[in-house]
């Protein structure tokens, strides 16, 4: 079964090239791309309802397609009722405390009753760069969203401006399963899907190691350890290349620092407590 799918690129980040992303809080996202992407998506064939394509690259390491509307599709996993807050180590940085936005370039997110709530196709970035990290970002999808099936929930951490770890409304949206919350971007599905219900709080906390270069040459890819909701849903993974949106990952640039982006679509997803610790 198909249908023919037409997404503006203004309010899908993912459509943009990976090269582009870390200058995404310079540019009008529709100044620089073709205002329309157009392609086909097909059901899985077991019936789950998951959706995707199959007419994207093969990923060499583990043999499926881009976004690949078959490829198994992680269990649901009750992460339990959000709690408070998480406190802020002593020796973490604060990039956001309720407050202001003093910590990131200009986007067009706002402050909204303490947090950051995203707003237009200009994404927000810290003024800072990082190398290896631990981050933590509380964030929470709206309830009842109106909007296209590629933008419930849709948002993204990206890290160093090219690896991103997606945001989406998993809980009730089957878009493809290296597409959910929890995943990397194009490349590795969670372990599990561990969404609360849009309108609750979730939480990451992520551990990134820094690719390695000598040179131009890799010699280290970055990896990523991802607890959603603290459950566990990336383990020490490989990171293959800049994320984006049906292609073959690629390290292109020796970049070994980068900002946080927030990676807006115009989806009002809510942001708070977000702090850091360099590694």
């Amino acid at each position: 079964m198909k249908r023919r799918c037409v997404a503006r690129i203004a309010t899908s980040f993912h459509f943009v090239p990976s090269c582009l992303r870390a200058f995404v809080p310079f540019l009008v996202l529709a100044a620089i791309v073709p205002a329309t992407f157009a392609a086909e998506l097909v059901k899985a064939k077991d019936g789950s309802g998951a959706y995707g394509y199959d007419d994207t690259p093969v990923l060499p390491w583990c043999g499926y397609r881009v976004h690949d509307a078959n490829r198994p599709y992680p269990k649901k996993v009750d992460p339990g009722p959000a709690p408070a807050p998480a406190p802020i180590p002593s020796d973490a940085i604060v990039l956001f405390d309720g407050k202001n936005l003093d910590q990131w370039l200009a986007g067009e997110n706002k402050l909204v009753d303490g947090c950051i709530e995203a707003g237009g196709a200009v994404s927000p970035a810290t003024k800072e760069s990082f190398g290896s990290f631990q981050l933590h970002i509380e964030w929470m999808p709206p309830k009842d969203f109106k909007g296209p099936w590629y933008n419930q929930g849709n948002n993204g951490v990206l890290i160093h401006g090219l690896y991103e770890i997606q945001i989406f409304d998993s809980y009730n949206e089957k878009i493809y399963a290296d597409g959910m919350s929890g995943a990397i971007y194009g490349q590795t599905p969670p372990l599990v899907n561990a969404m609360r219900p849009p309108g609750e709080w979730e939480t990451y906390d992520i551990a990134f190691t820094a690719p390695v270069f000598d040179g131009e040459r890799l010699v280290k890819p970055a990896r990523v350890t991802v607890f959603h909701n603290g459950i566990l849903v990336q383990n020490d993974e490989e990171i293959h290349g800049p994320t984006g949106h049906r292609i073959l990952p690629a390290y292109k640039k020796p970049i070994v620092k980068g900002p946080i982006i927030l990676a807006g679509h115009g989806c009002p997803v809510r942001f708070r407590n977000i702090w850091l610790r360099p590694l």
